[in-house]
């Protein structure tokens, strides 16, 4: 791992996210522009949450490989979903996309609600901060 977990036991034990991870000396920060789980130029419907959900960690993991990086570097992950309801009456297929690609390695995390995101059809985006190019 690229970097240090920060779960001060005053805020209790989280579960599927950390609290914080401290960026090591020498490493490369690199900051992934939000993904969506569809685009407005796509052609036909765009599909439900789940599989936009793995598209959009798709692309952030295929920005974090071009940067030369892997899924563990991932530190920071922010999820804008456009339908809360849905994204937690999906919660078990979504944490089977995510320990698909991430087994059960676990940024700092926040999900938030959103009226509405600018590619047509798109129910999730993300950003993302990974850290990358620390000698182990």
């Amino acid at each position: 791992m690229n970097f240090e977990i920060l779960n001060p036991a005053s805020l209790g034990a989280p579960k599927g996210w950390n609290n914080g991870i401290l960026v090591p000396p020498g490493a490369r920060l690199l900051l992934v522009a939000g993904q969506a789980g569809w685009e407005t130029d796509n052609p036909g419907t765009p599909p439900g949450l789940v599989e936009q959900f793995a598209r959009a960690l798709d692309k952030v993991l295929t920005v974090i490989r071009a940067a030369g990086g892997e899924p563990t570097d991932l530190a920071r992950l922010t999820v804008y979903v456009t339908d809360l309801a849905a994204y937690r009456a999906g919660v078990k297929p979504l944490g089977a996309a995510w320990r698909e690609r991430f087994g059960r390695h676990y940024p700092a995390m926040a999900l938030v609600a959103v009226t509405g995101l600018v590619d047509r059809g798109a129910l999730v985006e993300m950003e993302a901060t990974a850290v990358i190019g620390v000698t182990r």
